[in-house]
């Protein structure tokens, strides 16, 4: 049945843990698809265009980064906001809140085109040795434009997301993303050309927002209609607490993640970063892939918090920390034994680290998917006040730390710099704020699980590393068997370390019951065509 003004509504109705589920499974699948296609463009790339193309990618990929700052984690406080008046099917309340998301979604786009613009007269100066690139001011404000339109229309995404149909998002985005890229390499392949290559991204952008906005409005009609509902004084001013907070962390993730390859540039080479911009590559999709899990859940959160009892939350949190340190220990340990080869086979000796970098970069997948889970039920809760200043300082030392060790080590000063920070602050500073305002819990039963965590971990990085070094052979033989070695013997251990935990035991009881129903579902169709 279809409200006349309000959203579809299902026959029967599906439990938070089956949109998380749903959510889960598509982003993971469609990232996934996501993944192998953007290594298939990227091969062309490399194969088609100089190093300098390479680098001057990933410079102007940061730059814009940088400039994305204006944002200030709107997207975030604008969907925490959503997320009751969705629960409760307020439309009005929805209606209010998607006007300001509007309002200040354009003036985000005015200031990125504005202040981009004005750096244009020393753009030769944060080139350094690209700034002789063919049309470097061109290719600059092709970047600025596809950065600009990416605010235009994707607002209304957030009310899919708010209803727990993030998996509608998932899918379409990721067809128009597969359709780009194999537009982009016939682009490569028959002409070679840069500017062409980078048009094809911003025709993307524009027909993806375009397309999902309509398909938005249909779904919920009431967001074309025309209105003059404004939110009170009060949450108005809620929103601007939230965003003031959000902007710290906003700066904060802009200094650690686009700051890396304007120091290699500047302290290392550029030669380096076109090298760095491969592995970001691989390592970056990876952690997507397992990071749209846990965005696929992050409503279904925000939906319990706002309409159950916390206490709810304990059991759940603990799931799915212990879903995550399985997944992404499971990926830093992969990696770490497959990303030499496949980079060797995928785009030459010339573009490899050293191990030593490598065991770095991995380290920092590994820390960051610890890291997932309280940051996930952190944000979904709207917790955004408490930790504001974590973020900053996080984001200055970890600029004072890499700028100190990189100038004395090179490449992996610049991300042990990182590594540090990120223990010092967030490592342990999310935990504890997490658990003792929003669960209102003590953190002793945490930290004993991540310990515990942490030595499986280690012990499993150590044999599955001591195994695949007795690997010998071709290139892609060694690749394949050292995939089967860190899959296999990192998923034994686990299994046999974790069985008896409830944690394990409730996740497989979650697959179990969500196949059961799916089954069930199918039985109950076949039923009613008969």
């Amino acid at each position: 049945m279809i409200g006349k003004r309000g959203a579809k509504k299902d026959t029967q109705e599906r439990s938070r843990a089956e949109y998380s589920a749903i959510n889960a499974t598509v982003a993971m699948v469609t990232q996934g698809i996501s993944v192998v296609v953007a290594y298939a463009g990227r091969v062309v790339f490399t194969h088609t265009l100089s190093q300098s193309y390479a680098g001057i990618n990933g410079l102007f990929t940061d730059i814009l980064g940088i400039l994305a700052l204006s944002e200030l984690g709107i997207a975030s406080a604008m969907n925490y906001a959503l997320y009751r008046p969705a629960a409760q099917n307020d439309i009005p309340k929805i209606q209010a809140v998607m006007k300001l998301y509007k309002r200040l979604y354009l003036g985000v786009a005015a200031f990125v085109a504005v202040i981009g613009l004005g750096m244009l007269p020393f753009l030769h100066h944060l080139a350094g040795d690209l700034s002789a690139i063919e049309h470097l001011k061109l290719i600059y404000l092709l970047y600025l434009g596809n950065s600009v339109v990416s605010y235009l229309l994707t607002y209304k995404w957030s009310v899919i997301t708010a209803y727990q149909r993030e998996y509608i998002v998932s899918l379409w985005s990721t067809t128009f993303f597969v359709i780009r890229v194999c537009i982009q390499m016939a682009v490569l392949l028959i002409t070679k050309n840069y500017i062409a290559y980078l048009l094809v991204i911003i025709i993307g952008t524009i027909l993806c927002n375009v397309y999902i906005c309509r398909q938005a409005e249909r779904m919920y009609p009431y967001l074309r209609e025309k209105n003059d509902n404004e939110l009170p004084r009060e949450e108005k001013q809620e929103i601007s607490r939230n965003i003031r907070a959000l902007a710290l962390h906003r700066l904060g993730a802009v200094v650690i993640n686009n700051t890396d390859n304007l120091l290699l540039s500047r302290l290392t080479g550029i030669v380096n970063v076109a090298i760095y911009s491969n592995y970001y590559l691989i390592i970056s999709s990876v952690r997507q892939v397992l990071d749209r899990i846990f965005q696929g859940i992050a409503a279904s959160v925000g939906n319990l918090g706002t309409t159950e009892d916390r206490d709810e939350l304990e059991p759940v949190f603990y799931t799915a920390f212990f879903t995550g340190q399985w997944i992404y220990s499971l990926a830093a340990i992969c990696l770490y034994e497959l990303l030499c080869p496949f980079i060797a086979l995928s785009f030459g000796t010339h573009y490899l680290f050293g191990r030593s970098t490598v065991l770095l970069l991995c380290v920092l997948l590994f820390l960051q998917g610890m890291r997932k889970t309280v940051t996930t039920f952190w944000y979904a809760l709207g917790m955004f006040w408490l930790d504001r200043y974590k973020a900053l300082a996080e984001a200055v030392l970890n600029l004072v730390i890499s700028i100190l060790l990189g100038v004395r080590y090179g490449v992996n000063g610049i991300f042990m710099g990182t590594v540090l920070s990120m223990l010092l602050v967030p490592v342990w500073m999310e935990p504890y704020l997490f658990f003792r305002h929003c669960l209102k819990k003590p953190l002793g039963p945490f930290i004993r699980k991540y310990a515990v965590y942490l030595a499986v971990i280690t012990l499993t990085w150590w044999l599955v590393d001591t195994v695949c070094g007795l690997v010998t052979g071709g290139m892609a033989g060694v690749l394949i068997l050292r995939f089967v070695i860190c899959v296999l013997t990192t998923n034994g251990v686990f299994l046999l370390a974790h069985v008896r935990r409830q944690e394990f035991k409730s996740m497989v009881w979650l697959a179990s019951s969500l196949v059961k129903r799916k089954r069930g579902d199918n039985k109950s169709e076949r039923s009613e065509k008969n």
